[in-house]
């Protein structure tokens, strides 16, 4: 097999980025060809109701070059392996069917012609049936207990897999549905998990683990194709498309690790993001009709506070890159 190092990454990368940049108009124009175009919510921000009616699902173009990129990748690496199997194409099933799971409630929005698709407990199930799958995977591909990994740590606390698969489909589908949240502004999704990709990139790399590299690098580089449409101001939007596979591919990573408690660390802005929706409708119940946020998810409160969208954005990816720099050597820990 290949050597795993920076070099493999940077052409798995500039695989997807090349297939999601070139792909990228024939998918616009598609899009608006279909009318498939973005319905902005009367309750959310004012200033947001210009975007009405720009392409959403546009993840498609970042998932087929993702796709691309692994598949080839896999096949350069002549890494075909038990490792590979688990670390790659079972964290790509993973993300490919939270993707499908977006793609139903993407369309059944655009059918209603409103921007309320699948209900709650609808897209509650199928993600937490797409979870049980991806665990079972793991299951079926393990060599004993699995256990859970303290960062800084050189400590792992064995699981019973009962267990330990209730934790991981609670993580799992957390992770993905704040991932969901935080895809509010232009390019702030992927513009967050862009350097979190990159993290696990950089951790496959130490490890020598070929699935994770490859699957990480893919990544990054569909992102930042991405990211020359969705950058504000954005052409086309993700939609829950992308933003339930990016979930799906932050999450499914994080366990091909063996890491699941580093997402404390690399998606902590996830985490605020999803924090702050929790806050602000349990303040406004107790508090009869009270805010504790100008508006939630939280990149809301600092757009009325008057902040831009690029300098959210980049500040929000920028404290990402930071702490996945922190996680990196957390992650070297049990190396070192």
């Amino acid at each position: 097999m290949t050597p795993i190092n920076i070099r493999t990454a940077l052409i798995v990368c500039a695989v997807a980025f090349a297939v999601t940049a070139a792909i990228g108009p024939a998918v616009i124009r598609y899009l608006r060809k279909m009318k498939f175009g973005q319905k902005i919510l009367e309750i959310g921000p004012k200033w947001h109701m210009n975007k009405q009616n720009i392409p959403t699902m546009g993840g498609f173009m970042f998932i087929i070059g993702i796709a691309a990129a692994v598949i080839a990748g896999s096949a350069a690496l002549g890494a075909m392996t038990h490792e590979v199997i688990v670390s790659s194409f079972a964290v790509l099933g993973l993300s490919v069917a939270y993707g499908a799971v977006g793609l139903v409630d993407d369309y059944a929005k655009i059918k209603k012609k409103e921007n309320a698709g699948l209900s709650p407990k609808q897209k509650l199930l199928l993600q937490i049936l797409v979870a049980a799958v991806f665990v079972l995977v793991l299951f079926l591909f393990s060599d004993g207990l699995p256990a859970l990994w303290i960062p800084f740590t050189e400590i792992a606390i064995p699981l019973p897999w009962p267990l330990y698969i209730i934790f991981a489909a609670f993580v799992i589908v957390g992770a993905d549905n704040a991932v969901n949240l935080t895809d509010g502004i232009d390019g702030l999704a992927a513009g967050v998990t862009l350097p979190v990709a990159i993290f696990f990139v950089a951790v496959g790399i130490a490890r020598q683990d070929a699935g994770v590299m490859l699957f990480a690098a893919a990544l990054a580089g569909g992102l930042a194709g991405f990211l020359i449409f969705n950058f504000n101001p954005a052409k086309v939007f993700m939609g829950d498309t992308g933003s339930l596979f990016l979930g799906g591919a932050v999450a499914g990573l994080a366990f091909a690790c063996d890491m699941p408690l580093i997402l404390l660390l690399v998606g902590l802005i996830y985490i605020i993001e999803t924090l702050s929706v929790i806050l602000q409708v349990t303040y406004f119940k107790v508090s009869g009709g009270k805010r504790l946020f100008k508006m939630a998810p939280i990149h809301h409160h600092f757009e009325m506070c008057g902040w831009g969208e690029k300098k959210i954005v980049l500040i929000f990816s920028g404290l990402t890159a930071l702490l996945c720099l922190l996680a990196y050597f957390a992650a070297l820990a049990p190396i070192l």
